[in-house]
């Protein structure tokens, strides 16, 4: 396997395993189509990070620039794109329903077809307590491919559901909502979840973020029941309200900065080719850039 970055690990696949074991989110690169003259293959692949770290090899550095900032957006979107890149002037790949076309013209003449899929962690449901109500939630999010976690722990939660009938609730939920969490689910009756929410004192948007009584109104009666209308209320959240994307934040969004010899615009990543002239930071697509605008300024 051909590397592009540093990466000890002896294939992409067990990259992305260790990854998602840690849910870091990132997108694989997998080369669909190469038109030469290029330096890739189909079947050379990468991974890309929320920083814009390439992790093996889906063409030279020209390519790549245009690869980190596509795969960056499916990231931020969560879908899966195919990106096209052509070099100026190019027609000659056949259409494709769905792809990203970008126009390089730094490339040396050939042209690429690259997957891009975002590989998101699954939501992280917190729940808290071993009541028939807990046991049944956490059943129901494993089928819903949801990771389930009972504990104390709510730092990395996407949700937090506490069906413990009593203990330390109002600690939890403070807990929880100081770290961000989006949703904050109190399995009580409305008298008892105000009185434990009348021990803290909440913003507008901390209230907001705790639903009590817990899940949606479909007259759940068992705990299986209950159970169903608290994951219908977490599907709700997730698909709609933007608690999925909470747990996939990037920890360090990569920035931007456009070309000065070719006008490309490049996202700045650890080893994009950067140079820095009387005090002013440069950003290129690659190093013959960066040689054109060092000879200019040596010779102004």
């Amino acid at each position: 396997m051909r590397k592009s970055g540093a990466i000890e690990h002896s294939t992409i696949s067990e990259r992305a395993q260790e990854l998602l074991a840690a849910r870091t989110p990132f997108v694989r690169a997998t080369v669909v189509r190469a038109q030469p003259p290029t330096s890739s293959y189909p079947g050379d692949e990468a991974i890309l990070l929320a920083d814009g770290t390439i992790e093996g090899f889906v063409g030279g550095q020209c390519a790549q620039n245009s690869v980190r900032k596509a795969a960056l957006g499916a990231l931020q979107a969560g879908e899966s794109v195919l990106l096209r890149v052509l070099p100026d002037g190019d027609v000659h790949f056949p259409e494709a329903p769905g792809a990203c076309v970008v126009v390089n013209p730094c490339l040396s003449g050939g042209s690429l077809e690259i997957f891009l899929t975002p590989q998101l962690p699954a939501p992280l449901i917190e729940i808290h307590g071993a009541s028939p109500i807990a046991e049944a939630l956490a059943q129901l999010c494993g089928v819903l491919g949801y990771d389930v976690r009972r504990g104390t722990d709510v730092g990395e939660a996407t949700a937090v559901v506490i069906a413990s009938h009593g203990g330390p609730e109002a600690e939890i939920i403070r807990a929880a909502l100081d770290h961000g969490v989006g949703y904050v689910g109190l399995v009580a009756s409305k008298v008892r979840g105000a009185a434990v929410l009348g021990q803290l004192e909440l913003s507008d948007d901390e209230r907001s973020r705790v639903h009590t009584p817990v899940g949606l109104a479909i007259g759940a009666k068992t705990p299986a029941e209950i159970a169903v209308s608290i994951a219908a209320e977490l599907i709700a959240g997730i698909r709609g309200g933007g608690l999925r994307r909470a747990v996939a934040a990037p920890q360090r969004p990569a920035s931007g900065a456009v070309d000065p010899v070719c006008g490309m615009s490049v996202t700045i990543g650890p080893d994009t080719e950067h140079l820095r002239v009387a005090g002013a930071d440069y950003w290129f697509c690659g190093p013959g850039c960066r040689a054109a605008l060092a000879a200019g300024k040596a010779g102004a």
